[in-house]
């Protein structure tokens, strides 16, 4: 359960002010609700279940005190990463828009491709070779599509009105406090 636990909450604060979460409000303009979160889900749950794969092989190869020093360092680039900024392409803004297709299809598709080598992939990697697959591959699933949904009924209700740059310094300052949290542990433990 901790695995999930942590997982869930590390994802769902990496996800804010993602580019998936503006490509969900942007799914979501064009389709119904459920058809998208139901797109996202299984395109997250193949991406993280491929996550937790790597990270459990990794994590089984290396020792623990180098796994919490790269996790720290990682976690410290995804607060980097984040305060960066996300911002959806106009190429995958268009293509959002222009899928008339079967919209689960689409979604499923869109949110595959964008989650390859994105930052909630790599810190999926990441907290599978601390934790167990299982609940890390459950709670980060759980955290991504909630932070998602929570994009599309905000997004729904505020428009364009969204505090992004809180929402980015925000998820920056907890992805710094867990590399800091990470490094302190395998370095002063």
């Amino acid at each position: 359960m901790e695995a999930f636990w942590i997982s869930l909450g590390v994802i769902f604060v990496a996800e804010l002010g993602d580019k998936s979460q503006l490509m969900a409000m942007t799914f979501a303009t064009r389709f119904k609700m459920w058809p998208v979160l139901a797109g996202i889900t299984i395109a997250t749950t193949a991406v993280h279940l491929v996550s937790v794969a790597v990270g459990g092989l990794i994590g089984d190869a290396l020792p623990t005190t180098a796994i919490s020093i790269i996790a720290g360092v990682a976690f410290l680039g995804f607060a980097l990463w984040t305060l960066r900024g996300d911002e959806l392409t106009e190429e995958e803004s268009q293509k959002a828009r222009r899928t008339t297709r079967n919209a689960v299809i689409a979604v499923t598709i869109a949110f595959f491709l964008s989650e390859l080598g994105d930052k909630t992939m790599l810190a999926t990697i990441t907290l599978a070779t601390q934790h167990g697959w299982l609940g890390t591959w459950i709670g980060s699933t759980v955290g991504m599509v909630a932070a998602d949904a929570l994009a599309i009924v905000v997004g729904r209700l505020l428009g364009k009105h969204l505090p992004e740059k809180t929402i980015r310094y925000g998820a920056a300052a907890a992805f710094a406090v867990f590399g800091v949290i990470l490094l302190a542990e395998a370095l002063l433990f």
